[in-house]
Parts: C-alpha cells; structure tokens; sequence
C-alpha cells in the first residue's frame, strides 16, 4: 500500500471514529464465524473497537460446534418449531462446547503479543450472570427441557462494566432464579440486549456477507419490512445460510423496538467489520430504522461539513467564498443531505422578498457521491420551498454549469434582471452567467 493510500483511507474513516466513539455496540458472534479461518482476524478487529473508545458487548453462539460435539457422542440433534429441545444428556455436552468457546474467546481477547494488532490492549473482559433464563416449558405436547429464553437482563450491571471500558462476553448458557442453568439461542440474547440496553447498533456475521439480491449483489441497506420479505424467500430456498437467517430474525426484531442500525457483515473476508463501520459506503447489508440518507434542513453544527464540502469549489474558483462567520449567520437558508452522520451534500436558497425571489447558491456534493444526481434532489427542494415561499423567480449565479441548469429549465439572463440588492453585488471581474427559472 503507498503512503497515500493509508493517509487517505485514515483521514476517511476519522469522522467515523468521532461518531462512534462512546457508543454501544452489540457484536452477535455466531458458532459459524467462529469456526471460520478468519476468526482471529475478527476478534483483533473487535478489540480494536474497544480500544478505539466503542462499548462492546459480544455474544457467542455454538450451533456448528454442538452439533458436531453431539454427532461424536452418538446424538441426534432435536428441534421443534425450529428451536432446539435440550435433554439432559445433550445439555451436559452443550455447557462443555458453551465453556470451551467462552475461555477461548477470552483468551484471544486477552493476547497482546507485540506483533498483534492487540500489542498493549490491554483489554478487560467480563463475563457474569447478567442474563436471567427461564425455560421455554411444554410446546404442542413437545418438553424443551433446558432450552430456554431471556427473563431478565441486568442492563445497569452491564453499562457499569461497559463504562469500565470492559468487552463484555455473554454465551448462550443462562441461569434461572431457580439456580438452574438453560441453554438459549445467541440471537435471542443479542437482541433483549441490543433493545434493553438502547445500543446504537447490532453487528453480526455470514458466510455471505450481507443480503443478496437477484442479481447477486449484497444490498446495502434495508428497512425492517423488506428485510422480513427477504427472511421468508431466503428460508424458502432449499440452502440458505444458518447465520444469516438468525441475524435477519434477530435484526427485524431489534430494529422494530428502536436499534437504529444492524449490520451484516462477512465472516469470511478480512477486515469486512472495520470496512462496514468505518467507510463511507461500507461492504455488507444494514437492517435500519429509516434512511441512512437524508435531506434536512441545516443546523450550526453542520458548518464543519459544509466547509469540507465547499472549500475544495472555492479553491478552484466554482464557488465564492464564504468565511465560517458568514456561514454561521446564514446557516437557516442552507439544507444538506446526509448520510451517516456526514454532510455530502449542500445547497442555499437566499431570500429577495422585497422582489419575491430566490437565489439557488452554494450547490455542493462530495466527489464519491456524484453519480446518483444528488444535485438535482437539492435543486428539486430548493424549488419546492422557493413555490411555498410563493416566489416568482429562482436565479443562480454560475461559471462552469451553465448547461446544468439549462437541462433544469433556467433560462440565461442579463445582470439587469437581477434583484436590486443583487445588481450591486454583482462582481464584474468574476463574470458569473445569470441563469433563473420562472415558478409561476
């Protein structure tokens, strides 16, 4: 990799990490990427989330593994509605997979070998009794025996490990008030504490790295009804990922009680986790509550942004320049578009209200985002307010997108038609074209 590319691919993902920083996440870690090559790699890149000052709760889960632990012990694996009936002599062999997993995760989070990415880590990880079970009783004449589900979440008990800056790790063994211990699915658990403890995402892993269409492409991101449409045809084909159903299952569920974003992601390639959380288009599919890309109305804490987005155009003479003052001043005439959490889009809409008319100013789109027209949905919004305003008139001021806005429907015109206060602004030496449309 050139120097560049590691500076440029550092500076991207720095306004991720501020957003990140201090919120919770919960990591659900199927038995199927843990068996995974990659394994290792994936928990380096969740340490690494902790360190990078993130709070994260990790739950683990064993099906391949207890399934192949009792295939060796001459027993049959046993479900009902799709739920595992846990007998005595299967539980004894589940608790031993359970226990194993849980003390080699620990160890691993544990290394700080000095030629690791956990070199100095240092990383606390904690695990308890913050999950109360009870069992799942009698179904349709089937007893489930020790399979069970959550009753009680201790989530005061885990935000003060969290806030300890501890991983905490929760398997899928629990135990009851009764002092009995119950085996539980590790969707059910990452979910009640996904919701119970309001975490700001859920992330978990497949084989196929997202969810994928017709056509074979990962779909980046999906609302809860479409992605419960997509459930039904996965299940109905013949194979299907067991790790992405569960995720699906557990996604639809946490993103209806309020988890704003879960997030797929590959088991399998390297670094698929950190490429998700910390690019701007990032690599799997994410379960959300509404559209990770929005158009709003502006807010002074949005002049950061604004101002990476301007400053490249005013260098190059495509935009005047505005000082941060200015902006400050004339944050309420600005919208944006934004997508997780970050400005890529802008424009302005300047009152003359003695005339009725508008300025259309300030159009600005990040370089990565130009190919799906964003300036025409800031154009179309600018117009929409400037007819509510009950303007006559839109105008713009432009040197090199004349053509653009003339595929728009503005039509050139002379400084003369300009607003009076406009006229005397007009900057000769810089020869702007007059370009306005007619809203009436």
């Amino acid at each position: 990799m050139r120097t560049t590319e590691l500076v440029d691919g550092f500076r991207q993902s720095a306004p991720y990490v501020n957003a990140h920083r201090g919120k919770t996440f919960v990591v659900m870690l199927g038995g199927e990427a843990i068996i995974q090559p990659g394994f290792r790699s994936i928990i380096n890149d969740i340490a690494l989330l902790n360190t990078l000052g993130i709070k994260v709760v990790l739950v683990y889960g064993a099906r391949p593994q207890i399934n192949q632990a009792l295939e060796h012990a001459g027993l049959e694996a046993q479900y009902h509605n799709r739920v595992r009936v846990t007998d005595d002599d299967s539980f004894r062999l589940i608790k031993q997979v359970a226990g194993a997993l849980q003390l080699d995760i620990t160890a691993r989070l544990s290394m700080s070998l000095s030629n690791t990415p956990m070199h100095n880590a240092q990383i606390n990880v904690v695990s308890g009794n913050f999950v109360i079970a009870q069992p799942l009783g009698v179904d349709e004449g089937i007893d489930y025996h020790h399979s069970g589900k959550v009753r009680r979440i201790d989530v005061a008990g885990i935000r003060r490990q969290l806030d300890q800056n501890c991983i905490v790790l929760m398997g899928p063994i629990a135990a009851s008030v009764t002092g009995e211990s119950f085996n539980l699915t590790a969707e059910e658990i990452a979910t009640q504490v996904a919701i119970k403890l309001k975490a700001d995402k859920m992330i978990g892993f497949s084989e196929d790295g997202g969810i994928i269409d017709e056509n074979g492409e990962i779909m980046a991101e999906l609302m809860p009804n479409y992605a419960e449409k997509m459930l039904g045809e996965i299940e109905d084909k013949a194979k299907h990922c067991a790790a992405t159903t569960a995720f699906l299952h557990a996604a639809i569920t946490a993103s209806r009680a309020g988890v704003p974003r879960c997030h797929l992601v590959s088991s399998s390639m390297n670094g698929a986790l950190l490429q998700e959380l910390f690019s701007r288009d990032g690599i799997g599919t994410q379960i959300v509550t509404e559209a990770a890309e929005r158009l709003r109305q502006a807010t002074i804490n949005d002049i950061g942004g604004i101002l990476d987005l301007i400053r490249p155009l005013e260098q190059q003479g495509l935009l005047v320049r505005r000082s941060r003052e200015q902006l400050e001043m004339e944050i309420d005439q600005f919208i944006v578009i934004e997508r997780d959490g970050l400005v890529i889009g802008c424009a302005a809409l300047y009152p003359f209200p003695e005339e009725n008319v508008g300025e259309f100013a300030c159009l600005a789109v990040h370089p990565n985002y130009r190919d799906a027209d964003r300036g025409s949905l800031l154009l179309k919004h600018i117009i929409q307010t400037a007819r509510q305003r009950k303007y006559f008139t839109l105008f713009a001021l432009t040197t090199r997108s004349i053509h653009w806005f003339l595929e728009h429907g503005f039509e050139i015109k002379d400084v003369e038609d300009l607003p009076a206060k406009k006229q005397q602004l007009y900057n000769y030496q810089r020869r702007s074209k007059i370009l306005a449309l007619d809203l009436t």
